[in-house]
């Protein structure tokens, strides 16, 4: 009773105020997912670069501790690993090698961000390279497929 003296007062009529308790209508549905769609057109692109950008990124972080880890095996053996006994090196005892005091990695080795084993190569001049193929496990490339090296 006292809620047909408010919508007398107030000007609604019964039907108008059982509307407006039923929730959304389809054009508004439809406005919102309109706004929404457009939105995620526009921000989408900008956070999928950043996501390859991120990924290269973490692929120069991974090189540059291989990098640290290949100079802490230096220090103890008095070399570098050669190509054949490559970066297992860091985790394992390379034959009869002398001096080996590792592991000198934590955990695992690693791969790089889009999966691939990183690539290491001791020509024998007293330097040595790592390389992630980047995304498309190729070499060459560019943008997130780029080669990723510790030595420019």
């Amino acid at each position: 009773m006292a809620n047909k003296l408010v919508q007398r007062i107030l000007g609604q009529a019964p039907r108008a105020s059982m509307r407006l308790s039923k929730g959304f209508t389809l054009i508004e549905l439809l406005v919102v997912l309109a706004i929404l769609t457009m939105l995620a057109g526009l921000v989408g692109p900008k956070v999928l670069n950043q996501l390859g950008g991120a990924k290269s990124k973490t692929a120069s972080v991974q090189i540059a501790d291989l990098d640290k880890s290949l100079e802490l095996f230096k220090l103890d053996v008095g070399r570098y690993p050669t190509t054949e006994e490559g970066l297992d090196a860091l985790m394992k005892r390379p034959g009869s090698v002398n001096g080996w005091n590792g592991p000198y990695l934590k955990g695992e080795l690693p791969k790089d961000p889009w999966g691939n084993a990183y690539r290491y190569a001791n020509p024998g001049n007293g330097s040595f390279e790592i390389v992630s193929l980047g995304s498309d496990g190729a070499p060459g490339g560019e943008g997130e497929a780029a080669d990723i090296r510790n030595k420019p």
